[in-house]
């Protein structure tokens, strides 16, 4: 049984979605990293050469206390700034530093010195502000003197943060603007899907004999196999008609010598054998009549106006049944046609109607209306036959639609009427109920598959 299980095109979107959104929240984290290294690199090398200026004018001068020992940058003249730098000596001796180191106390740092004498660490002072400091030692005979000069780590860390936050805001619009367009290459990729799905309900709906259209390379070999099984399947049904045609002629000769035979022989073996042919006769002429519908309504794409063979229907049998009123209202504007053969679609409402007429007392009333099935979007046709006759009992209608009962023997008929509508109905996945009318008397509803309404195609599709 086919089931379906969601949307191609609604899993490429999602899965690509979910991708997008890993890639771009990694891309976040990874620029910001990127960001937070560049700037707390640049701010190594500025204290490097702030450090690296102090020790020149602290070696050209000689006198760590000399005022003209000094750097330009003014957020070491700023308090609380995380800008600081001193001078002193091993002992924690102060003898110089910036204007911004006010309440503060710098620790030294106790770590290995690097190759060009370095120390970095990261310390905090008194007001919470993070910070990156270097010192080196530089000797001035005969003292050797510590210079450490601090940069605000606090602020680079505020500007990772502000980064992030718009990183994220910008891959965010990115990631819409992406999803979008992944949402637009799905229903893209997937068109020449729909355009398949079309011309097959096409073929279906009889606007047209076959797959037509160009389709990717990916689709192209399942168009060609439906055109080949719509190929094929015609062949199988042609061949089952000949068949059957051969069956017909090969049979109807032999039995009709041996009617022939028996009816001019007397006694009991030529009674016999005239009354077993009968019964061959009418076994050879139900099943063969059996085959033909079968293979005629196989073949894909016929489809009527349900509403017009209705129409056409009541004429001829009021003409028939004079005394018979037959009502028909006309059917609402746009109602879907009966998706089968034309001459089906007579055949089943002809012996309903016809039926109906004979049972009447004056009166029948026919119906035609789409009806909803189920939860899904397709309708089914539903044709009404209504009269004012005697009517029928549940159980006895459940009896009318045995092959060749017969509920009264006066009226003319074989009974075989009703059970090849029920024939048809059944191969065309129809459905037949016989209820009690509102007229008083039976009502058989008859339900039938649709196809579009319009003009039918008769070019052959490329």
């Amino acid at each position: 049984m086919l089931t379906r299980k969601g949307s191609i095109a609604a899993r490429l979107f999602w899965l690509s979605a979910g991708w997008l959104v890993l890639a771009l929240v990694a891309t976040g984290f990874l620029l910001t990293d990127l960001y937070s290294r560049a700037l707390d690199t640049s701010l190594a090398q500025t204290l490097d050469f702030h450090v690296e200026s102090l020790a020149g004018d602290l070696l050209a001068t000689g006198d760590p206390t000399d005022p003209d020992i000094a750097l330009t940058d003014p957020r070491f003249d700023r308090p609380r700034s995380g800008w600081y730098w001193m001078i002193r000596d091993a002992n924690g001796t102060l003898y110089n530093l910036s204007t911004s180191v006010v309440g503060i106390d710098l620790p030294a740092l106790d770590i290995a010195a690097d190759a060009q004498g370095r120390r970095t660490a990261i310390l905090g002072d008194a007001f919470g502000t993070r910070l990156r400091a270097v010192e080196r030692s530089v000797s001035v005979a005969p003292m050797n003197y510590q210079i450490i000069v601090t940069g605000n780590l606090s602020e680079i860390l505020e500007l990772v943060e502000d980064f992030r936050g718009q990183a994220f805001i910008v891959l965010g619009v990115v990631g819409a603007i992406m999803a979008i367009m992944s949402a637009m290459l799905a229903r893209l990729a997937m068109r020449p899907v729909g355009q398949l799905s079309a011309a097959i309900e096409s073929v279906r709906e009889g606007e047209s004999v076959s797959v037509s259209g160009t389709y990717p390379r990916e689709i192209a070999p399942l168009a060609e196999e439906v055109n080949e099984l719509l190929r094929s399947n015609a062949q199988i049904i042609e061949r089952a008609r000949n068949q059957v045609g051969n069956l017909a002629h090969g049979l109807k000769t032999p039995i009709a010598v041996l009617r022939n035979e028996a009816a001019t022989t007397k006694g009991g073996l030529a009674e016999v054998v005239l009354a077993d042919s009968d019964k061959m006769s009418t076994l050879v002429s139900t099943y063969l009549e059996r085959a033909r519908l079968a293979a005629r309504t196989s073949v894909v794409g016929k489809r009527a106006d349900a509403g017009m063979i209705l129409e056409r229907l009541t004429r001829v049998m009021g003409k028939i049944h004079r005394d018979t009123a037959i009502a028909f209202p006309p059917p609402a504007v746009g109602l879907p046609w009966f998706r089968g053969d034309e001459a089906d679609l007579e055949e089943m409402a002809g012996n309903l109607l016809d039926n109906a007429c004979k049972w009447s007392a004056s009166r029948v009333r026919v119906g035609l209306s789409a009806e909803r099935t189920g939860t899904g979007p397709g309708s089914m046709l539903l044709v009404t036959i209504e009269d004012d006759g005697p009517g029928l009992s549940e159980g006895d209608a459940e009896k009318a639609l045995r092959r060749g009962v017969r509920l009264d023997e006066k009226t003319p008929g074989t009974g075989l009427g009703l059970d090849i509508v029920k024939e048809l109905v059944d191969v065309y996945g129809g459905s037949l109920a016989l209820k009690r009318s509102a007229l008083g008397g039976l009502q058989a509803e008859l339900r039938l598959p649709t196809a579009r309404s319009g003009p039918i195609a008769r070019s052959n599709a490329s």
